[in-house]
């Protein structure tokens, strides 16, 4: 019985060693939570904003959306994007510390190479639909991009990154079809799914 035992934590602990070996596991659940927090003051800003100057995104898309309002909109979203990736450093790099794994490795940079595909794809894309004015797509480019980000890079850290990145295609091809609702499940999709998919890993990993 204490053979089988011992057999059994000897190939878990191997399997251990794999994981560590293949994945980056030291990404932070509070990473998401703030990441979440900061969407959530983004979209907040957005509609203040929206408020300020009789602008109603449900009615109409394009014709109240001067260039000073997208490049506000593009300001406050650089913004949360710095916020979300310096919170996200923080934490990752402390998750790291504790457990005594670094930071930067193979298996972090295999990381951000395959999150970064989409994303700058995705980027260049968003681009485009507002070169063009097609604004009543950024919202559901930017969900259904960032959720193949997450899809492609979840086979090299937490595998529950997968199913966070499917939701977010889903509610971006959702709101590629129901346009007038595209800011709402944006601040969805970036705010409070974050916050939940973060405070489910923090709780279940680093607790």
């Amino acid at each position: 019985m204490n053979q089988q035992q011992d057999q059994l934590e000897a190939l878990h602990e191997i399997r251990n060693i794999m994981d560590r070996s293949s994945r980056f596991i030291s990404l932070s659940g509070l990473s998401g939570v703030f990441a979440g927090l900061s969407a959530l003051v983004g979209a907040a800003v957005v509609k203040w904003y929206f408020s300020q100057h009789n602008i109603n995104y449900y009615d109409d898309l394009a014709s109240n959306f001067s260039r000073e309002n997208v490049l506000f909109m593009l300001v406050v979203a650089v913004g949360v994007l710095a916020l979300a990736f310096s919170t996200a450093t923080y934490f990752t790099a402390r998750n790291a510390r504790k457990k005594n794994q670094r930071t930067w490795d193979n298996q972090s940079k295999r990381l951000l190479l395959n999150l970064a595909i989409p994303l700058a794809a995705g980027g260049v894309f968003c681009g485009v639909l507002l070169y063009h004015g097609i604004l009543y797509l950024v919202a559901p480019a930017m969900l259904v991009f960032y959720g193949l980000a997450l899809l492609n890079g979840s086979k090299y850290t937490l595998g529950d990154i997968r199913y966070l990145g499917i939701i977010e295609i889903i509610l971006g091809l959702v709101a590629s079809v129901f346009v007038s609702y595209g800011l709402m499940l944006w601040t969805v999709g970036f705010g409070m799914l974050h916050i939940v998919y973060g405070a489910l890993v923090y709780f279940k990993y680093e607790r």
